[in-house]
C-alpha cells in the first residue's frame, strides 16, 4: 500500500496504524490529519477516491462525514451564544414560536445540543425529496410531540438534531447553518469543509459506500449486545425510528444531497479541513485566531448528558453539541470533545494536549460511534504522546 503525506518526528506510529487500516481492516480510501498546538503533525492519505473506483485519492480529496457534521454545526450555536445572540437556557419557542406546539414549551436551546429534547423521531418520516427542502424538516419537528418529557433523559437525535439546530440558526441570523458556517468560519479560514457543497468543488468529492471489515477479534464478546441488535431491528423502537426519520435514506452520492445543508448528516470535508476546524476551536492556527473562548470550550466539553442512551441503547456522554470521551466513543483523553460519523469519520479536539484530529473515509462500516479504523489511529496518537 502506497501511503502519501508526512508525519512529524515522533508520530510515525500513526503512519503504521493508517497503513494497517488498508492491509488488515479493509480500508479502500481515506485520509487522516492531526494538529498539535495549531501545527500540523500528521497529513496522510492513500487508496482510491471512490469506494468502487480506481482513481487515486489525492491530497485534496473530500468525503461526506455523516454525523461528524454534528460537531461542526454545534460550533455555530455555541459561537452565537458566545457573541450574545443566543441564550442557551431560553426556550426554543422564544426564537421559534411555532415550535411550542404539543408540549414542547419547556424545551430549552441546550436540550437541542445535549440530546435531551425528547424529539429523536418523526411520526411521519420525510421522503428524501422533502428532507432536502430546508423548510420541511423544521416544520415536521415543530409538529411532533416529544417521545419523553424534555430534559428528563437523553437519546441521540440522529437526524432531527439537524433540523432543530438549523431552524434556531435561521431564526437568529436569517441564514441557514451552512451559509452562516461558510461566511463566518470555513470561508474566512479557507477550510476544505462544506455544509452545502458548492458545484465548483464537486469534482473533489469521492463516492462513498458500504464496506465489510474482518470479523472482530475476541469472539462473541466483541459483538454488539443482543439488546442493541434488537433495537436496530425492531421497527417500533426509538433506535430504528430515529434513524428512519428520513425514509428511505438519501443516496449520499447524489449531487442534490451533497448540495443541500443537513446539519446532522451531510457535511463534506477533507481530513485536514476537519482537523484544522477543531484546531482553530481550541487555539490559534497559522493565520487564524482561536474561535472558542476558554469559557465556550468549557461548555463544549462539560458533561450535560451521561448514562443509558434511549436511542443508541448504550451508555453515551454529551456536552453541548459534542460527544465526550467514553466507552461508546473513545477519544484521546477524558477532556476531549468531538463527534464520530456513523461508519467511519471522526473529528475531535483535546484542549489538554492541544491535539485536533480529523479522519475521513469513503468506506462506511456497520459501526455507529467507534469505528476500529479511526480508533486505531487515535490509539497511535495516544502512544505517540506517551499517554
Amino acid at each position: 500500500m502506497d501511503v502519501h503525506g508526512t508525519v512529524a518526528e515522533g508520530f510515525e506510529p500513526v503512519r503504521d496504524a493508517f497503513t494497517r487500516n488498508f492491509t488488515a481492516l479493509g480500508e479502500r480510501g481515506a485520509a487522516v490529519a492531526v494538529y498539535r498546538d495549531g501545527q500540523r503533525v500528521v497529513d496522510l492519505w492513500a487508496g482510491t477516491q471512490d469506494v468502487d473506483g480506481t482513481d487515486p485519492w489525492e491530497h485534496g480529496t473530500a468525503q461526506v462525514v455523516r454525523s461528524a457534521t454534528k460537531g461542526v454545526a454545534a460550533a455555530v450555536l455555541l459561537l452565537l451564544h458566545q457573541r450574545g445572540l443566543l441564550d442557551l437556557d431560553a426556550p426554543v419557542g422564544h426564537y421559534w414560536p411555532e415550535f411550542k406546539a404539543r408540549g414542547k414549551e419547556r424545551v430549552l436551546v441546550r436540550h437541542v445540543l445535549n440530546h435531551r429534547a425528547g424529539l429523536p423521531v418523526l411520526d411521519h418520516p420525510l421522503t428524501p425529496e422533502q428532507a432536502l427542502d430546508p423548510l420541511r424538516g423544521p416544520e415536521a419537528v415543530a409538529a411532533q410531540a416529544p417521545a419523553w418529557e424534555p430534559g428528563t433523559g437523553h437519546g441521540y437525535h440522529a437526524l432531527t438534531y439537524g433540523w432543530l439546530l438549523d431552524e434556531l440558526v435561521r431564526r437568529v441570523t436569517g441564514q441557514g447553518t451552512g451559509a452562516w458556517l461558510a461566511s463566518q468560519i470555513t470561508g474566512p479560514l479557507g477550510l476544505d469543509l462544506w455544509l452545502g457543497l458548492p458545484e465548483s468543488e464537486a469534482g473533489r468529492v469521492g463516492r462513498v459506500g458500504r464496506v465489510e471489515g474482518p470479523e472482530p477479534a475476541g469472539g462473541p464478546r466483541a459483538r454488539p449486545k443482543r439488546s442493541v441488535t434488537e433495537a436496530y431491528e425492531d421497527p417500533a423502537s426509538l433506535t430504528r425510528r430515529a434513524f428512519a426519520a428520513i425514509t428511505p435514506f438519501p443516496d449520499q452520492n447524489d449531487p442534490a444531497y451533497r448540495a443541500a445543508a443537513l446539519p446532522a448528516t451531510n457535511a463534506i470535508a477533507t481530513a485536514d479541513g476537519l482537523a484544522r476546524f477543531y484546531a482553530t476551536l481550541i487555539g490559534d492556527t497559522a493565520g487564524a485566531s482561536r474561535l472558542f473562548t476558554p469559557e465556550t470550550v468549557g461548555l463544549a466539553r462539560a458533561e450535560e448528558s451521561a448514562g443509558p442512551d434511549r436511542v443508541l441503547v448504550v451508555g453515551t456522554r454529551f456536552g453541548l453539541g459534542y460527544m465526550l470521551h467514553g466507552s461508546a466513543s473513545p477519544f484521546l483523553t477524558p477532556g476531549s470533545f468531538g463527534h464520530p460519523g456513523r461508519g467511519g469519520a471522526l473529528g475531535f479536539a483535546d484542549p489538554d494536549t492541544g491535539i485536533a484530529f480529523g479522519y475521513v473515509t469513503n468506506g462506511f462500516r456497520k459501526t455507529v460511534t467507534a469505528d476500529p479504523r479511526a480508533q486505531g489511529l487515535v490509539r497511535a496518537v495516544r502512544g505517540a504522546l506517551g499517554l
